[in-house]
Order: structure tokens, then sequence, then C-alpha cells
């Protein structure tokens, strides 16, 4: 890297430009002729020229914050002299939307079909439960299959339990009650299950009976039911779930691989401990990769609500109608208004993390999270959980804490993942793999053991973003066909199951 500068301009209108390293006072920005004024961590951010109080700062090209005070020309530029401001969107919808390339080739992958048309990349058999009060017994159960093994029945990935931390003392109509039975719907429903089993207490709000009926699930060998109360203790309810779950190995094991088109592929996409370099680099080259399996004919799921806002305009701009356009406004508004019920703000988003990354305000974060959808068009916006039928790239709205947004994008039926982080996010998931994609060089030698992915080197200015995203891309396809993760080989995944709870529990 000595031949490379050791900061970033990402554009040239911009105000401000990215150290790529740890940068001592007195270094000169020689695009410039800015002499650094103190020492700046990697990430953080540099004034260009000297910038008037309440004056708009952009990186990107795009406003991420306005000045609080004066700031010199080689300045440290954060939390102490850069605010959010007020600012008004403009929704210019469609004006940016534009034919999808065809591919060179058609590409695939090795999954699971099922018999709904859906294709797998894993093949587990699951376990939810409708309530917490059964959560020990199900997970009595995984344990009892981790000890015995499955050998003779190579082609099931494992028996995993998913339960859940509530399930009760809420309102039978309300909000939470409709997302946990949609969020239990799209487990029971995913492709990446060859059979579930659903255990309860009995006398919860959950009923199991209700959430049958009212998501239209099938009964069968490979849906099957029960409660403690009504089999008759904890120990009963175990020995009968080991026994369910015996009957439904044959079954299950009679799934191979077989070979399918790329347009089965639903990418959930999501980033956690972002820093500075996120947007620079896994972000982006994420972005490449979706924009190539939307070629194919596949889907990508955004979420994340609060951490797009301020930025969702750059989507509005590529909706493939002014009504898909609206629907993301509408999930935005929605959020003004549950935030100010709840006496937050949507401004203050960043975390301790974030901050300590070079990310200073939601608009500086939103930008780099929003890189990752690529530049294809929006063709529809979901509720959280709902299941996700369009192809191409389509938003889902969920909360910005990781494992709410990747349950609920689990649930939509996403049968991959790819997860970018700066700051090192050790996240997996079952039943769906999730591919871990580093920012920076820095996170990569310290944390390899986590990441499947990095992408320093476009930071450090070494790689393109189209080298690494046809990385990743073939990243994708390669675990989509039963290559695992790292999250999968360490075991994550059986406690990452976790439903946005947005009503009131009584």
């Amino acid at each position: 890297m000595s031949n490379v500068s050791k900061t970033i301009i990402l554009h040239p209108n911009d105000d401000v430009a990215i150290a790529r390293v740890p940068i001592p006072a007195g270094y000169v920005i020689e695009e410039k002729n800015v002499t650094v004024l103190s020492d700046i961590k990697e990430g953080h951010k540099i004034a260009l020229h000297d910038i008037a109080p309440d004056q708009p700062l952009k990186r990107y090209n795009q406003i991420i914050g306005y000045s609080s005070c004066p700031i010199k020309a080689g300045e440290h530029v954060h939390l102490q002299n850069l605010k959010m401001g007020e600012y008004g969107q403009v929704y210019d919808f469609c004006v940016d939307k534009h034919a999808t390339p065809k591919p060179t080739e058609k590409r695939t992958f090795k999954g699971y079909k099922r018999a709904n048309g859906k294709v797998g990349t894993r093949n587990y058999i699951g376990i939810l439960t409708s309530v917490n009060c059964s959560a020990t017994v199900a997970r009595a159960i995984e344990d009892h299959f981790k000890k015995r093994g499955l050998d003779d029945f190579a082609n099931i990935d494992g028996i995993v339990a998913l339960p859940q931390s509530f399930g009760c003392a809420m309102d039978m109509k309300g909000d939470l009650m409709n997302i946990m039975r949609r969020t239990m719907s799209g487990y029971a429903n995913h492709p990446n299950f060859a059979g579930i089993l659903i255990i309860g207490l009995g006398c919860e709000s959950n009923q199991i009976k209700d959430l049958i009926q009212v998501e239209g699930l099938n009964e069968g060998l490979m849906l099957q039911h029960m409660t403690i109360q009504e089999t008759g203790g904890s120990q009963k309810t175990f020995d009968k779930g080991v026994e369910i779950i015996e009957s439904m190995l044959a079954e299950a094991n009679k799934y191979t691989r077989e070979e399918a088109p790329a347009s089965e592929l639903i990418l959930a996409l999501e980033c956690g401990g972002s820093d500075s370099y996120s947007g620079i680099s896994a972000n982006p080259a994420l972005g490449v990769a979706v924009d190539l399996l939307v070629q194919q004919g596949g889907t990508a799921i955004l979420a994340e609500t609060p951490e797009i806002y301020g930025a969702e305009y750059i989507l509005t701009r590529r909706a493939v109608s002014p009504e898909i356009g609206q629907k993301l406004v509408n999930r935005i508004l929605w959020w003004e208004d549950y935030a100010k019920r709840c006496n937050a703000e949507l401004n203050n988003n960043p975390s301790a993390g974030n901050k300590e990354g070079g990310l200073t305000t939601i608009l500086e974060k939103s930008l780099g999270a929003i890189c990752k959808a690529g530049s294809t068009n929006l063709v529809d916006v979901y509720e959280y959980a709902e299941p996700v039928e369009a192809k191409g790239l389509v938003f889902m709205d969920t909360p910005g804490y990781d494992a709410f947004a990747c349950t609920g994008q689990i649930a939509g039926g996403s049968n991959i993942m790819c997860f970018t982080t700066g700051r090192g996010s050790a996240y997996g998931a079952k039943p769906t793999p999730c591919i871990k994609i580093a920012s920076n060089n820095f996170l990569w030698k310290r944390q390899e053991e986590d990441m499947d992915i990095n992408c320093g080197d476009v930071a450090d200015g070494i790689e393109t973003l189209e080298s690494a995203g046809k990385r990743i891309f073939e990243m994708i396809l390669a675990v989509a066909s039963g290559e695992r993760t790292k999250s999968e080989k360490f075991g994550y995944g059986s406690l990452e199951f976790v439903p946005w709870q947005p009503g009131a529990i009584m």
C-alpha cells in the first residue's frame, strides 16, 4: 500500500476525505494540498477546506450532515463538529428506473427442490415453539439428536430448535400476534426445512391450532405439533418429540441436491457493526453481487428501515412505479411516528461502535447501508416477515437490530444471506446460511475465523468493487450448493431466532 494514498476522496464534490489507515498530524493530502491538523483514526473523516457553521457537508456527493461550528481544513470531522441538522426529502419516484441487463450466461446452484416449487439451500428439520414455556423441551430434543448423530441420514443438515422468548400475555388481534404468527409460518414453510415440529405449553395466547388455521399451514407427517399439557408433562413431550422427529428422518433424507437456476435464490442483505469502510468496500461490493443475482432473475431483500432513513430517496427514484415508491415512504412515516411515540429519534441511530468506526450521522450511515442494494430497480415493498414473491430487488420493513431484521427476512423466504461488517459482528443464522463479509483488512486480520470474504483490499485501493462483487456472487452460489460458512462451522443459528416485538405485552 506504499504507493496508495492514505486517504479516500469518494467524489470530487465531497467536503471530506476518509482515512484509509491511521494518519499522523502533519500528513499532507496531496490531491487537495491539505495538511492534517491532528492524529486521525482509520475510517474517520478529514475536512478538505474551511467550512463555516451550519453548512452542508458531502460524502458520496450526498449531504451527510451540517457543520455545528467552524471547521478548519485538515481538521477531524466527527461528533464534535458535525450534526444531523434539518433536511427535507424530495421523492422523485421512478426517475432512475432502468432496464435490467441480460446475463451473459445462466448460472445455477445445487439445492433441494420442494413440492411447493421453492428450492432450499439447506435440508434441516426444525423445532418451533409457540411460547417460551416450551423452549427447554424443544432444546432438549435438539440436544438429543446432536448426541445421537445423523450418520445414517447424510442428506440432512441437522435438527435445529428455534425457541422464542414470548408467545403469551398479548392482544390476540394486535400487531405483535400477527407478526409472531407470520414469522412462525414463514419458518414452517421455509424451503430450507424438510419438516417442522411445533411444541407449545397448551394455555398460551398463541394457540397452535389458531396459528395453523390463520396461516393456512398443512399438517401431515412433515408438519406436526403437540403441547406439554396435552401430552402429560415435559418428559413425555420430550419422548414423543424424539419419536416424531425419528419418523421424519427417512422422508427428509430422500431430498438430494439437484441443479437449480440462480433465479431461485432469495438473498437477505444485512449489515451490522458497520464502520466508515462499510460504505466504501463491503456494501457496494455486495451491491455488485446483487446486480449480478438480479440479472439472473433472482431476488435480493434490503431491510432495516431505520438504517436507510434519510437515504430512502435513492430507492424511490429506482422504484418501478409511484405506488411502490409510496409504499416505502409510508414505512418511513410509520417509523417517524413510532419513534415519537417511544420518545426516541431516528436520527440518533448510529451505535457506539458505528461512531468509533468513523460514522457520525444516520445520513452517513444510511448512504453506506443502501449501497448493499446495488443499482437495480426496486420492485416491491413488504411488511415484516411477509412472504417475498417478487423477483428482483425488494425492501422489507424491519427494525435496524440485526437479529430482528435477519429473522424477518428468513421468515420472508430468504434461503441465503450476506452480512457485511466493519467492527466485527459474528452473527450466523439457521436455517439460512450467512456469508460474513469484512469491510477492512484490520478486521480480517483480527477476526478471520468469523469472516468468509474480505473486502479490505477494496478499501486499500488494491481491488476493484467489480472484482470483489464477483467473488461474493461466486461464494453465494457455492454456499447455496452446500459449502459451509464460518458461522455454520462454529454452530451459530440456534439462538438467533428473534421475531420483532412491536406491540404491547401485558
